[in-house]
């Protein structure tokens, strides 16, 4: 039986979209039909390279090609909202980038426009899922943490401001909290089973700028990198309180004088303990005896090819069968809530309540 397979856009085409693509590429019931991009260079290119059909450099006229079904949003912060709600009005299922958006009032009218349609939108939380995350979350749902009360999460950069968009608050609305603290918030929060946040107390520093002069050492740079053009904070770290008690506790950086990069999650409960990064491993007692238990898996940490993959396909599936994704547009509002405070909490230097 030959299978109709669903004509894809992709909407940006900057760096992080050759992970949509390259998964895209791979699912056999999913055709790379069309590309859009401010640069029509890059568009083209990015067309030849997939074999995509259709080349565009305004989003609307991709959106008013009847045949597209579905896209996935790959533009900078501050059009994903924008861009969401067009797509979700012209009948496109959506996988929207994160973070959703950049403000809580941009993330209601999505959510809104999400009901008005009836179409599916997935964020694109990826973290969520890599399989070693899918394999945590299995180990929770079955009770092997028991209640987990506490979340503790780090994505340090020593030397990674990428400038450009990324520098630029008006583009990105905000810097690596909006940028790397959603990936590992989200996936704790994820994993402890979504509790509802109550309250917000979080701290922002923009004391190193994007150390542009340091020598010896490369760093990955945007696109659009432009030294002088800095607006975002260099780190951030809050304390998140949930509706059950538990608490997570989080710490991102850009650029900091530490000794080298370092990303962690782990999640404690009352019957064990489970380290997602850097490497999976999990903490529990047996016989009056503390074990360290290394699963057994063909990736020690997240294998970020892998886990766009899953998440692409999931999408697809998502859109032709109705089903809701396991990022729906509920938690990419409740992700907001969550980013946004910590900025208010750090402007303000007080405790925000949700």
């Amino acid at each position: 039986m030959i299978v109709k397979k669903s004509k894809i856009g992709i909407i940006g085409l900057g760096s992080i979209s050759d992970m949509h693509l390259k998964s895209y590429q791979k699912l056999e019931e999913v055709e790379v039909f069309a590309v859009c991009d401010l640069n029509q260079e890059r568009a083209e290119e990015k067309a030849k390279q997939y074999g995509a059909s259709h080349v565009y450099t305004n989003y609307k006229d991709l959106l008013a090609n009847p045949e597209i079904e579905a896209v996935s949003i790959c533009t900078w912060n501050n059009s994903h909202a924008e861009i969401s709600i067009a797509a979700l009005h012209a009948g496109k299922h959506v996988l929207v980038e994160k973070p959703l958006c950049r403000t809580v009032e941009e993330a209601l009218q999505i959510e809104a426009a999400v009901r008005e349609t009836g179409k599916t939108l997935q964020v694109g939380f990826v973290r969520r899922y890599d399989t070693n995350a899918q394999l945590v979350k299995r180990f929770i749902n079955n009770g092997e943490l028991g209640e987990v009360y506490y979340a503790k999460a780090s994505c340090i950069r020593r030397l990674g401001n990428p400038g450009g968009w990324f520098a630029d608050k008006e583009r990105s609305g905000g810097g690596p909290l909006i940028d790397l603290g959603v990936h590992v918030i989200d996936v704790c929060w994820y994993l402890m089973g979504r509790p509802k946040p109550v309250s917000v107390s979080g701290n922002t520093y923009k004391k190193l700028g994007n150390r542009a002069h340091i020598r010896n050492l490369s760093f990955y740079q945007a696109a659009d990198y432009d030294p002088s053009v800095n607006g975002v904070e260099d780190m951030a770290n809050a304390l998140i309180r949930f509706e059950n008690g538990a608490s997570l506790l989080v710490d991102v950086s850009f650029t900091l004088h530490a000794k080298k990069d370092e990303i962690s999650v782990k999640l404690y409960g009352d019957q064990g303990g489970v380290e997602l990064e850097p490497e999976l491993l999990l903490v529990t007692e047996k016989h009056d005896t503390i074990l360290n238990i290394t699963p057994q898996t063909d990736n020690k940490s997240i294998n970020i090819d892998e886990a766009f993959y899953n998440e692409v396909s999931h999408f697809v599936s998502c859109c032709r069968t109705g089903s809701t994704p396991i990022s729906p547009v509920e938690d990419g509002l409740t992700m907001m809530k969550i980013l946004c405070a910590i900025y208010e909490s750090a402007a303000k230097g007080t405790e925000i309540q949700l």
